[in-house]
C-alpha cells in the first residue's frame, strides 16, 4: 500500500498534445494509487477536451501556474510531498522560497524535487537517471534535485501505463469503433490514423493511399491543417475523414483500432507501443537535428526491420527515397517488430510505479 502524498506537478505548456497529455496521465496515475496532486499548468485549455472530468477529481486541484507567484495564494496551500518539474520546466522562484522559508520554520526536511525529464533511447540515460544534482543558489540552496529519465530498458524510469490498460484492450470492441470510424471500409482496405507535424513526406502518404481501399483518419489540429493544405494542390483525393479532438481513453482506442499508425511527440509514442499495432514516429524536429540521434536509437531499441527504419527516415525527412509501399504483409512484419517491444517493456516497471517507490525512500 503506497503511503498518501501530496504532490506538485509543474507544467509549462508548449505543445499540449505532449507535455500537458504526459502530466495528465502521470496525474490520472498517481490518483489511481491514492495520491493527492495539484497540477500547476501555464495553460490547461486542453483538458477541456483532453480530460473533460479534470476539475471533478477528489484529491486534485488544477491550478493556474501564476498562482506559484503569488504570496496570498501560497500561503493558503499545505506544503507538498513531492515536487515535479516536468520536462526541465523551472519552479517560480517564490513558490521555492515560499516552501523554503516554511520548512526552515517547522523544522521539515525539503520535499521530494524531481526533474522528470524528456524520454530518450540513447545509451547515456541509464547513467543519468537518479542522477542527484544539488541547488547551488537561490532561495533553496543547499537542497537536491533529482534527475528522473523516462525510458524503455532497465535502469531508466520506464513508461507511464495504467494498471488497467491491458484490460481495457481485452474488453473494446474493436470492429465496432472500425464501423463507426469508417463505414465504408471494405476488407482489403487498411484504416490509417494520422497525427503529425508538417511531415515533408506527407504528399508522397495521400498520394500512395489514392487508388486503394485503404481509409486514412486525420487528428484535428496541425494535422488537419497540413492534410487540407496538401490536398489543396492535388486534382484527386484519397479517401479519408476528419475526427474530432477526443480524450486520452478515446485516442488510446483509435490507436488500438487502426491497422497503421502515424504519431508524434512523447505521449502518443508511448500509447502507440502500448496499442501494439504498427505505426511510424514522428519525431519533435530540433534544429540542430539532435533528433537524428534520438530517433536512431530508438529504432536500434526496437530492432525496427530495414522496411521500417527507412519508413520512419523518410517520414522525418532523414532519408529523400519514397515511403515504402503500404500493404498487409508489410504491416505484419512491423506488427512482430512493435509486439515484440511491448513484450519487453511489460517486464518492466512502469514510471508512476518507479517514482512511487523512489519518493517511498
Amino acid at each position: 500500500m503506497n503511503t498518501r502524498r501530496l504532490w506538485d506537478i509543474f507544467c509549462t505548456v508548449i505543445d499540449n498534445h505532449g507535455d500537458l497529455g504526459v502530466c495528465w496521465r502521470l496525474t490520472r496515475q498517481l490518483l489511481a494509487q491514492g495520491q493527492s496532486v495539484r497540477l500547476w499548468v501555464d495553460d490547461a485549455s486542453a483538458l477541456n477536451w483532453m480530460a473533460p472530468e479534470a476539475h471533478a477529481l477528489p484529491d486534485l486541484q488544477v491550478l493556474p501556474w501564476a498562482d506559484a507567484s503569488q504570496s496570498e495564494a501560497l500561503t493558503r496551500l499545505k506544503p507538498a510531498d513531492v515536487w515535479i518539474e516536468a520536462f526541465g520546466c523551472t519552479l517560480p522562484e517564490a513558490f521555492v522560497a515560499h516552501f523554503v522559508e516554511r520548512a526552515v520554520a517547522t523544522h521539515q526536511q525539503q520535499p521530494a524535487w524531481i526533474n522528470l525529464e524528456y524520454l530518450s533511447a540513447e545509451d547515456w540515460v541509464p547513467r543519468m537517471h537518479k542522477m542527484p544534482s544539488p541547488v547551488m543558489s537561490g532561495p533553496a540552496k543547499g537542497w537536491t534535485k533529482t534527475f528522473f529519465y523516462p525510458g524503455f530498458t532497465e535502469g531508466t524510469g520506464g513508461l507511464l501505463r495504467e494498471t488497467d490498460l491491458l484490460q481495457r484492450q481485452q474488453r473494446f470492441d474493436r470492429a465496432a469503433w472500425r464501423q463507426q470510424h469508417a463505414p465504408g471500409l471494405t476488407p482489403d482496405g487498411l484504416l490509417i490514423s494520422l497525427f503529425c507535424y508538417e511531415p515533408a513526406a506527407l504528399p508522397q502518404l495521400l498520394s500512395q493511399l489514392m487508388s486503394t481501399p485503404h481509409h486514412l483518419l486525420v487528428t484535428p489540429g496541425r494535422p488537419l491543417a497540413a492534410v487540407q493544405q496538401t490536398l489543396a494542390s492535388m486534382p484527386v483525393h484519397p479517401s479519408w475523414s476528419a475526427l474530432p479532438y477526443a480524450e486520452q481513453n478515446g485516442f488510446d482506442e483509435m490507436l488500438w483500432a487502426c491497422d497503421l499508425n502515424f504519431v508524434r511527440g512523447e505521449d502518443s509514442l508511448v500509447r502507440a507501443l502500448w496499442g501494439g499495432q504498427p505505426f511510424i514516429w514522428h519525431i519533435y524536429p530540433q534544429d540542430d537535428n539532435a533528433h537524428h540521434d534520438k530517433l536512431e536509437a530508438f529504432l536500434d531499441w526496437l530492432q525496427a526491420p530495414d522496411s521500417l527504419r527507412q519508413a520512419h527516415g523518410v517520414w522525418n525527412g532523414m532519408d529523400n527515397t519514397a515511403l515504402p509501399t503500404l500493404n498487409a504483409d508489410l504491416l505484419n512484419s512491423w506488427t512482430a517488430c512493435v509486439q515484440a517491444a511491448r513484450a519487453r517493456l511489460l517486464a518492466q516497471d512502469d514510471l508512476c510505479t518507479q517514482l512511487l517507490a523512489f519518493v517511498q525512500t
